[in-house]
């Protein structure tokens, strides 16, 4: 009988930093129209963007913006560096003020006031994996518009476990970001159609 020798082979998944990832972009690998963003190391294909999806964007920028001026900045759709590993582009960031409007830099995590994720296809993922990412670094606030249940979270109280305190506001209530009171939304207009 002769015995057989097991090899194991090691797989190893490189991951991409921040700077890979914009580097992939200079040599044309990956263009302005790809729609991916980089979550911990990974390239991931972002779901394409419907129309109940970017219209609940559109009517949360006119909601949100005039009650900003002066007070933050409104970025839709842009990235925000999160560490070495990740830059996601969330559906609404509301940032600090900068004179620049961020034109050297990414907006980073002490920067952001507040993000919101506009949910269809993907509340699961932003669930589970997105706001996660956002609590590990620190965003003060995250809410989630689940478009399919029609409902919101409000994810509060970042830390490395996650969000310690999650709200689930009715339809009958007023919302406004913990960071910036003046902003007032009734939760039933997000479905006013």
């Amino acid at each position: 009988m002769v015995a057989m020798q097991s090899t194991q082979v090691v797989v190893r998944h490189r991951l991409l930093t921040v700077e890979d990832y914009h580097k992939m972009g200079e040599a044309g690998i990956l263009h302005e129209d790809d729609r991916v963003e980089l979550v911990d190391g990974e390239l991931i294909e972002m779901a394409p963007i419907g129309s109940d999806h970017s219209g609940t964007v559109i009517q949360l920028t006119a909601l949100v913006s005039a009650a900003l001026v002066g007070q933050a900045l409104l970025s839709t759709q842009n990235p925000v560096r999160l560490g070495k590993y990740s830059e996601p582009q969330p559906d609404i960031a509301i940032l600090r003020l900068r004179d620049d409007f961020y034109r050297k830099a990414h907006p980073r995590p002490e920067d952001v006031l507040m993000l919101i994720e506009v949910a269809d296809t993907t509340v699961h993922y932003d669930r589970e994996v997105k706001i996660p990412l956002y609590a590990r670094h620190g965003v003060p606030e995250v809410w989630l518009i689940d478009l399919q249940q029609e409902c919101i979270e409000i994810y509060l109280q970042p830390s490395s476990a996650g969000y310690l305190q999650i709200l689930r506001p009715g339809k009958d209530e007023r919302i406004s970001p913990s960071l910036l009171p003046d902003i007032s939304i009734l939760v039933a207009d997000l479905w006013s159609r």
